[in-house]
């Protein structure tokens, strides 16, 4: 469905007509005007009058319809098509959500296309109406100010993910005994996913703020740029985040194999600690009728006498030595 449109004529913005190509003949006509259009998970029938109006690539169309594209730049005849992922942490769970956003420019027109829940421009679209001045650079500030706030969510995201990685370590060190495999094993799916969002949009950012892009101005470059340096700072978190969670993963499983030795000796040792009685009442169940203290009145008492004492000697002995 489309969610907002309008015009901004010199940064300020304007309410035009209804029919998406009078919008962008008086946008053009204007000279100092573009038009910004919204849409939300848009159906093929409702996207093809967009795509009739703006003369949007074939190719992009598809893509921005059926979603599930690797963030990256596209430069078309008439247009240019940025996909761009987008993250949104859901705190019962400790999971990462994955949208998408795509993005069409063109000559006095941009047009967002938003699929899933997440990143939802609005807040984007009132903030840059608050800023006349930037909105003057056309639709390269919205390129601008929607990469800016969906790398700004990456890093809110991957504050959220540093939290339960650090509460994850804190749980796998502790005195507990639990096997914490497949939590971490989870987690690391998390970041994964985070990964495959974040690290694909470093070569279209830096394209945008090192060379020239149709229908971007060169004004713009100095905010991709800074853009780009969130992005890296990013991106070093999330390789961090996997590498800590490798090594933690590896110390879980070492934990464990340390927690079944110890299991393992303390079995050995009580099993030791019994083979003695067992030992002895077998040597006294063979009924021969010729052995010694059988006919011996304290033969009985002696005999427990001995084995409390060979188990006692032999618990302190485990003790000692860490067993027990």
């Amino acid at each position: 469905m489309i969610v907002d449109c309008a015009i901004y004529r010199n940064g300020v913005r304007t309410e035009g007509p209804a029919d998406f190509s009078d919008a962008l003949d008086e946008a053009r006509a204007s000279g100092d005007a573009f038009l910004w259009i919204g849409l939300h998970e848009p159906t093929p029938k409702e996207f093809e009058l967009v795509t009739s109006e703006f003369g949007l690539h074939p190719l992009a169309v598809e893509d921005a319809l059926h979603a599930h594209q690797r963030p990256k730049l596209e430069l078309y005849e008439d247009s240019v098509f940025v996909v761009l992922k987008t993250l949104y942490y859901i705190e019962e769970t400790s999971a990462v959500e994955t949208g998408e956003l795509m993005v069409f420019v063109g000559d006095s027109f941009i047009v967002t296309v938003r699929h899933g829940a997440a990143n939802p421009l609005s807040d984007v679209r009132k903030r840059l109406e608050k800023k006349a001045e930037m909105l003057r650079y056309g639709p390269g500030a919205v390129l601008y100010a929607v990469c800016d706030a969906v790398v700004d969510t990456y890093l809110s995201v991957a504050s959220e993910l540093e939290t339960d990685l650090q509460e994850m370590e804190s749980r796998v060190f502790s005195a507990h005994r639990e096997n914490d495999a497949e939590r971490i094993y989870l987690l690391k799916r998390e970041v994964l996913e985070f990964r495959r969002a974040a690290q694909p949009l470093t070569d279209p950012i830096r394209k945008l703020a090192t060379t020239e892009v149709m229908f971007v101005p060169e004004e713009t470059q100095p905010f991709f740029r800074d853009v780009a340096d969130h992005l890296v700072r990013v991106n070093e978190q999330v390789d961090s985040f996997d590498r800590l969670l490798s090594d933690v993963l590896s110390a879980n499983l070492a934990q464990v194999g340390v927690r079944q030795n110890e299991d393992m000796r303390k079995i050995s040792a009580w099993a030791a600690i019994a083979a003695v009685p067992t030992m002895i009442a077998g040597v006294y169940g063979m009924n021969f009728d010729h052995m010694p203290e059988l006919r011996q009145a304290w033969g009985y008492p002696a005999v427990l006498i001995v084995m409390l004492c060979a188990c006692v000697g032999i618990h302190r002995l485990f003790r000692r030595n860490g067993w027990l």
